[in-house]
């Protein structure tokens, strides 16, 4: 096992052997030994274990990175599953054109896009990932080839969407990109004081601006719980002479260091440096799209900052009725606890619907925050967490979880039986096993 097969927060580790997919056309590299699994693998940048399979095989699908076509004036792209969305921006950008929806990192692959249906800081207006992929075709182990869309193999389609990489093989995919006259995103900057505060800027943006999204100081307690900084962007129409270009520059991480550089204290320092860093007002800015949407992408490897054993990523998303009360019960418990998250992103979710069998957001709050793996302290915390998003009927995100237990998932997730009637039988998951196991 390489560092490059693990997933991005470092745990859980797993040993499994690796097969390349060279090539679209190919047959399915998979093990000789019919009892053992195997499962996708894009470029490594989700959490936890949806992307391992400990004890199989993992099928490398990032050789799949050609550009099949692209119409200019529809924005229509085929493009195999492998390429990354960081490419696509290479491409399309200059030609004016814009994905659909982006997660906070643009070194993912469309095959993990997919899989994970993943969303993005527009979620109010664009939904997810796969609201934008009209079409793929999916390599089963039987060497079959299904071209899924909505006519066409639509149960495939809807249980490939969200599907964790458990039904077949993406080879190719098209995507509806977002046409824009610029690179550039105007952008309003606000820091708020308190939890009510957000919501409220909350619901006046989301109107206004295509974009938005709040971080979060989690240590903050008391009278201060829930102070941040509100984030809110559209892509530009008009680019000045001289417009803003990203940096070259990017600082990399060579080495992780023999223990967790996040603990309470620098937190503190950084939290209290970051919320005072914005001046009180809205503060107006014209940036390039890449320190907008992808800041972390300009540190490489930034997940070695949490030491060696890794860290937790935490996503969940309760409904709008209970989002303020659920949001604040889990800010207070993380306050009293000292764990702090050095990434904490909440965020509003609207009401557009995916057509993924088991995609993750549902019309309500997100909160998404990362926890330093300090073994049973933080476990405990994450369990105390889970409690409140139980009882809000809320759920956590697959493709950020490395604990969660089998009974709150299929509680959560009530069409996972018609994916799994659907899953390849020779592909597995160490995410998958861990669900069933909770249960027997």
């Amino acid at each position: 096992m390489t560092h490059r097969y693990t997933s991005w927060n470092r745990y859980p580790r797993a040993t499994q052997r690796v097969r390349l997919q060279r090539w679209r056309f190919d047959s399915l590299p998979l093990p000789e030994e019919a009892h053992e699994s195997a499962l996708p693998f894009g470029n490594g940048r989700s959490y936890g274990d949806v992307c391992l399979n400990d004890g199989g095989s993992l099928i490398d699908a990032r050789p799949l990175d050609r550009f099949i076509a692209f119409d200019q004036d529809s924005g229509l792209l085929r493009c195999e599953a492998g390429v990354l969305l960081d490419e696509i921006l290479a491409l399309t950008v200059p030609r004016g054109w814009f994905l659909p929806v982006t997660p906070g990192t643009r070194f993912v692959t469309v095959g993990g896009a997919i899989a994970n249906d993943v969303h993005g800081k527009n979620h109010h207006r664009a939904g997810t990932f796969g609201c934008h992929v009209p079409a793929f075709e999916l390599l089963r182990s039987d060497g079959s080839r299904r071209l899924c869309s909505p006519e066409s193999h639509p149960e495939f389609y809807r249980a490939t969407i969200g599907g964790l990489g458990l039904t077949g093989l993406i080879t190719w995919a098209e995507i509806r990109l977002r046409r824009i006259s610029t690179p550039l995103i105007e952008t309003e900057t606000q820091r708020y004081d308190t939890l009510d505060a957000f919501f409220e800027l909350s619901a006046e943006s989301d109107a206004r601006f295509e974009q938005t999204v709040a971080w979060i100081d989690c240590l903050a307690g008391g009278a201060r719980l829930g102070r941040g900084v509100f984030i809110r962007g559209n892509h530009a129409e008009i680019s000045p002479s001289q417009p803003p270009r990203p940096s070259r520059r990017r600082v990399r991480i060579p080495v992780g260091p023999p223990f967790s550089a996040i603990n309470p204290a620098t937190l503190r320092l950084f939290n209290a440096a970051y919320f005072h860093g914005h001046p009180p007002g809205v503060q107006r800015d014209l940036v390039h799209y890449e320190p907008f949407f992808y800041p972390l992408d300009g540190v490489g490897d930034w997940n070695r900052i949490y030491g060696p054993r890794g860290f937790l990523q935490y996503q969940f998303v309760v409904p709008r009725t209970v989002g303020p009360d659920a949001v604040r019960e889990i800010l207070e418990r993380i306050a009293q606890a000292g764990v702090g998250s050095f990434l904490a992103v909440l965020k509003v979710f609207g009401d557009p619907v995916s057509p993924g069998l088991l995609s993750f957001p549902l019309p309500g709050v997100t909160l998404a925050l990362d926890f330093p793996n300090a073994g049973r302290k933080t476990f405990a915390l994450l369990d105390q967490l889970d409690a409140v998003v139980r009882q809000a009927g809320g759920r956590i995100y697959p493709a950020k979880d490395a604990r969660m237990c089998g009974e709150d998932f299929f509680a959560r997730y009530p069409h996972w039986p018609r994916l799994d009637a659907l899953r390849d039988p020779r592909f597995d998951s160490s995410f998958r096993r861990r669900m069933r196991g909770d249960l027997t």
